[in-house]
């Protein structure tokens, strides 16, 4: 498998972690009471954690001289590649967890079979993630079923999430050229493999928290190729101005 590859296969990994760490970092004194905010705050400093981790691993794979700054905060929209789901906005607090959950339970299966790659230094990467999220996970999951079984007020804005972000689900398993060569190489996870497990476990949880499936047909997807929501710019734009403001700053 060659270099450049490699190096997509990873970013395609790595720019999940990186947009939504930094969705949940926006709600840094946001949450809606002190021990959810400090939780919120760590799970995004773990997925920017893990994306360093990530990036400067491809960094080293490039014959570009390029840094782990420059892949977080040099490239242009259409040269990121995750999925969709992870950008979608922090409407409200329903919103945050639902698409935690949905996220969590696919990381969590993609992080315990990416341990058996033949990457030494992915293997040792996910090794290292998955105990954080396997914790996320755990925070999610219980959080759904709180919303879920709660009030009325909290089941209803929370199946409202649910209807409104299944749409994004699917696209958590579709294949890049990348990730088949990377699954060739026995370096990658053939993520539809993971499917059926996937929406298992994300049915048990909903069905605990008395919330419904919602039927849907028709999914979206476009993040894996670079096209993105209209969410994605503004996102960008926050995550990228001081590095593009003030170029090659050093703290």
């Amino acid at each position: 498998m060659k270099n450049e590859n490699l190096i997509q296969y990873i970013c395609g990994v790595a720019d999940n972690a990186l947009i939504l760490g930094q969705r949940l970092s926006e709600l840094c004194g946001h949450g809606p009471n002190l021990e959810t905010d400090i939780a919120l705050t760590n799970m995004a400093l773990d997925l920017l954690g893990q994306t360093r981790s990530y990036y400067q691993y491809a960094a080293q794979l490039s014959d570009k001289d390029k840094t782990e700054d420059d892949i977080a905060f040099l490239r242009v929209e259409r040269q990121y590649k995750n999925v969709l789901l992870v950008e979608q906005p922090n409407t409200h607090f329903g919103y945050v967890i639902t698409r935690q959950f949905f996220y969590d339970v696919f990381h969590l299966l993609l992080l315990q079979e990416l341990q058996t790659s033949k990457d030494e230094t992915l293997s040792a990467i996910a090794k290292k993630a998955i105990k954080e999220v396997s914790y996320h996970q755990r925070f999610s999951s219980d959080w759904i079923k709180r919303l879920g079984d709660g009030t009325e007020e909290s089941h209803q804005k929370v199946q409202e999430a649910v209807n409104d972000l299944w749409k994004f689900t699917d696209e958590l398993f579709h294949m890049t050229q990348d990730d088949r060569l990377a699954v060739d190489s026995r370096i990658g996870i053939d993520v539809t493999t993971l499917k059926e497990k996937y929406y298992q476990r994300i049915g048990e949880v909903l069905e605990e928290a008395t919330l419904t499936i919602p039927e849907i047909k028709w999914f979206q997807k476009g993040g894996k190729q670079g096209i993105h929501s209209e969410h994605m710019g503004y996102l960008l734009a926050d995550l990228q101005y001081m590095q593009r403001t003030y170029p090659n700053m050093k703290w």
